[in-house]
């Protein structure tokens, strides 16, 4: 009876052994499926996508602020925004007390209004020596008829005088006729030298007019001169009052206010800084083994570590002329002393495609950027 039991145990034992090697065997073959597999998804995935990803977290958020200064000198009057303040382009920031710039203003148009109307009268002046020369040429005119006239009443008187000349020598004519012809022909000739004096007189009265005509032109243009000087004065007190008002050149956050009211400003103080994080965009500083396949317009994907799981998407601009140690403030000088080779890194400019409305992407943070240099994703340089 005990051997009976014994023998149907071992048998028991045995069997549930082999059931145990088999299942073995079958995980064994189905973790070298798997894995064989996972081997060969893996290495199409790199064939075909990963050899083409180059990836570095050496990046970051970048944006192009704008500090702001004043144009003009003066105690400020008032700040009108916070720290970290939104505004939009063209909203005033500071105001700068403007009541010096104002007289300077008042000053500039009074002396516009001068000038304005010496340059009138000049043109009234210039009006009136118009009309001088025009009376001077009808003069000149009427003399040049009159002399036409007594010459010719002198052609007449000649003529007079030779006739009876030949007359008297005939005997058919008195003497007392010739006497008369030849006072006649003084008469004329005395005539001829009256009218041409007049005439000289009336043109050296016209030369004179033309002189003071010219005079007068001249002043008219130093006078229009004068104006243009007062004009550009106006415009320069116009810009200066209107920039005792600091506006905002572009949409943007408030970084960097240093600004207080009762503050003395001067040009080229920084007050505070306009940054457009809608303008933001990333620097990665790529390995220059990394850049080889890489062109403008590939696409990005751009993973921000402020944001864990945040994903945007981006494009290659263009890449730095140099690399970070060429535009070092002390550039490492490899031909002197013992030389070692370090991979060098290139900035390249990556522009985010969109915002997404998660948070505010700050110049400054980190991030991860993954370039897509694919052939097929190789695109046209965008400026």
């Amino acid at each position: 009876m005990n051997i009976a039991v014994e023998e149907k145990t071992a048998v028991q034992d045995e069997s549930a052994h082999t059931r145990r090697q088999r299942r073995k065997r079958h995980l064994i073959l189905l973790g070298g499926a798997a894995l064989l597999i996972a081997a060969v998804g893996f290495g199409v995935y790199w064939m075909t996508v990963g050899r083409y990803l180059e990836q570095t977290d050496d990046a970051y958020v970048r944006a192009d602020w704008i500090p702001i200064s004043p144009k003009v000198s003066g105690y400020v009057a008032q700040v009108l925004v916070e720290d970290d303040q939104p505004v939009k382009a063209g909203d005033v920031l500071v105001r700068i007390e403007d009541r010096d710039y104002q007289a300077r203003l008042e000053q500039a148009r009074a002396q516009l209004a001068e000038t304005q109307a010496s340059v009138a009268a000049q043109e009234a002046n210039l009006r009136v020596t118009d009309s001088l020369i025009a009376q001077q040429q009808a003069g000149v005119a009427q003399a040049q008829a009159h002399a036409r006239s007594v010459a010719a009443e002198l052609h007449r008187a000649r003529l007079d005088q030779r006739r009876y000349e030949g007359l008297v020598r005939e005997h058919a004519a008195s003497a007392q006729r010739l006497e008369t012809a030849a006072a006649s022909y003084t008469q004329a000739s005395a005539a001829v030298e009256i009218a041409k004096a007049m005439q000289r007189q009336q043109e050296t009265r016209l030369t004179v007019a033309i002189s003071r005509r010219q005079l007068a032109q001249a002043s008219l243009q130093q006078q229009i001169a004068r104006r243009s000087q007062a004009q550009a004065q106006l415009n320069l007190a116009t810009h200066a009052q209107e920039d005792t008002l600091i506006r905002s050149p572009i949409d943007g956050v408030v970084g960097q206010r240093k600004v207080r009211t009762r503050q003395y400003v001067a040009p080229g103080l920084p007050l505070l800084a306009v940054v457009p994080l809608q303008q933001a965009y990333v620097v990665a500083n790529y390995k220059e083994t990394q850049l080889r396949d890489m062109r403008a317009g590939q696409p990005v994907d751009i993973s921000i570590d402020s944001y864990s799981g945040r994903k945007l998407k981006g494009h290659v601009v263009s890449y730095s002329p140099g690399s970070g140690a060429v535009f070092a403030l002390l550039p490492s000088d490899n031909a002197t002393g013992n030389f070692t080779k370090i991979v060098q890194r290139f900035p390249v400019k990556i522009v985010i495609d969109e915002h997404d409305q998660g948070g505010p992407i700050l110049p400054g943070m980190s991030v991860v950027t993954t370039v897509d240099t694919r052939p097929a994703n190789q695109g046209v340089a965008h400026d």
